[in-house]
């Protein structure tokens, strides 16, 4: 499979080069990585969470965990995991588990962790769990100008 359809037209419309890799299907972020022999820590790994306003992605390395109280008081909100019913709405023509992290793409808010400022170059999950977008840091930092940066995740 290529990207997912929205997210192949939103990039396309913001002018970013890009490239795909494609990998053995896996199942988590940190097996793509290692599938495609990329650095865990530049694979950008999505987690969609909710609110009682609706929905935010929160994007980390796929090296770290989502510390889900301190993103809470980042947010000044409630949070709780989607469902994967939810995810699958908000993200239709993606796999479970497979969900990009360009939330603008999809109408959906989203919270940068701040360990992934400063990357030279970026991967992320295309919409399956077989291909992964790479491209500039810098590229990436501009599909995400619209995100809010914190610190709220860990390395195990």
């Amino acid at each position: 499979m290529t990207i997912a359809r929205k997210l192949q037209d939103y990039i396309d419309g913001e002018g970013i080069a890009y490239e795909t890799l494609d990998h053995h299907r896996t199942a988590t972020t940190s097996q793509s990585a290692q599938a495609a022999h990329v650095p865990g820590s530049r694979l950008a790994k999505s987690v969609v969470v909710h609110h009682e306003m609706g929905y935010v992605l929160a994007v980390v390395p796929s090296t770290h965990r989502i510390e889900l109280s301190t993103l809470q008081e980042v947010m000044n909100k409630r949070l709780g995991l989607a469902s994967e019913d939810e995810v699958s709405s908000l993200f239709a023509d993606c796999d479970i588990g497979a969900v990009p992290p360009i939330g603008s793409a999809y109408n959906v808010p989203v919270i940068l962790d701040e360990s992934l400022g400063s990357a030279s170059d970026v991967y992320f999950e295309g919409g399956d769990h077989r291909t992964l977008v790479h491209m500039s840091g810098l590229s990436f930092r501009n599909l995400m100008k619209d995100a809010q940066i914190a610190r709220f995740s860990h390395r195990p």
